[in-house]
């Protein structure tokens, strides 16, 4: 095979959910409702967290985005996955692959810091609430998301020229429903060094400068709701923030149990199921977790 033939590739091939021909209706039918209820539920939070006048706080600005983000994501895997299952040909164009695996890093990246950003709000609401219009004013407010936005689409951008810019072989198939980087980067005769270590770096650096500001925002919420006196003081302070946690656990929980997990351990279809969970269930858990979040008058006020 010479040079020139490796670098023809117009398509690649996604080997899809299951290889069960009885199964690909059953799921297209959930996959679909699973993915409208995501829709419905995170445009809905972000109409109705910009139209409704009481809903103008920092928590609900980030919440915003925060279904943007969902609905980014989801979206970016979710209706094609839905047209390969409909019509069984598990077929995705080159440049259709580098768009998906562009918007989807974009959007998970960011939900990353933007959690960190909600933990951080409900920190300042709960253990410093005289001070709260100060460390969550507008103008944080808008840096907390523009920050993480910039940061993650200079991210994509350099890990999709990376790995479309080096010499692909003549196998095409890609072990998963939807164009990632890692089977990606195994279908590449070129160095590939290089990009695994950005990839390393960066994942690295995104869970060491999110993860803590979790952790220590949630220690400190902790100590402070301890220190409460009544119960019912506690099950208020817990109510701000009981939601958002709720969202942190699964959210982390599920990557964690995708990417740290032993190599052993690992098998196709449970990651698959995994991946599964975190691109398409979990974007519709979380506005219905938030829907449960009580409409407290005590709320901080932007």
């Amino acid at each position: 095979m010479d040079r020139h033939n490796l670098t023809i590739l117009n398509e690649f091939i996604l080997t899809g959910i299951t290889a069960v021909p009885e199964l690909q209706a059953p799921l297209f039918a959930l996959f679909l409702v699973v993915y409208m209820v995501s829709v419905v539920g995170n445009l809905g939070l972000i109409i109705l967290t910009k139209m409704d006048s009481r809903l103008q706080t920092p928590m609900y600005f980030l919440l915003r985005h925060l279904a943007f983000t969902d609905l980014g994501y989801s979206t970016a895997v979710g209706p094609k996955m839905l047209v390969n299952v409909a019509a069984d040909q598990h077929i995705i164009s080159y440049n259709g692959c580098a768009t998906q695996l562009t918007f989807f890093s974009m959007f998970i990246t960011s939900e990353l810091f933007i959690l960190s950003a909600m933990a951080y709000d409900r920190y300042v609401a709960i253990c410093n609430p005289l001070l709260y219009t100060v460390f969550m004013s507008p103008k944080t407010c808008r840096l907390l998301v523009a920050i993480p936005y910039v940061y993650s689409v200079f991210l994509s951008l350099l890990v999709i020229i990376k790995i479309f810019t080096s010499i692909f072989c003549g196998y095409n198939v890609i072990r998963h429903f939807y164009c990632d980087c890692l089977p990606l980067i195994s279908l590449l005769c070129s160095d590939t060094h290089d990009i695994k270590l950005i990839i390393l770096i960066f994942a690295s650096f995104n869970l060491a400068s999110s993860l803590p500001i979790v952790l220590v925002s949630y220690l400190l919420i902790l100590g402070a709701i301890l220190r409460v006196n009544s119960a019912e003081g506690r099950r208020k302070a817990f109510s701000t923030c009981g939601s958002h946690l709720a969202v942190i656990v699964i959210f982390y929980g599920t990557l964690f149990f995708m990417y740290v997990q032993p190599k052993s351990s690992h098998s196709l279809d449970t990651d698959q199921m995994a991946s599964v969970f975190y691109t398409l269930i979990i974007p519709m858990l979380n506005p219905m977790i938030y829907s449960f979040e009580e409409q407290r008058g005590e709320r901080c006020p932007n």
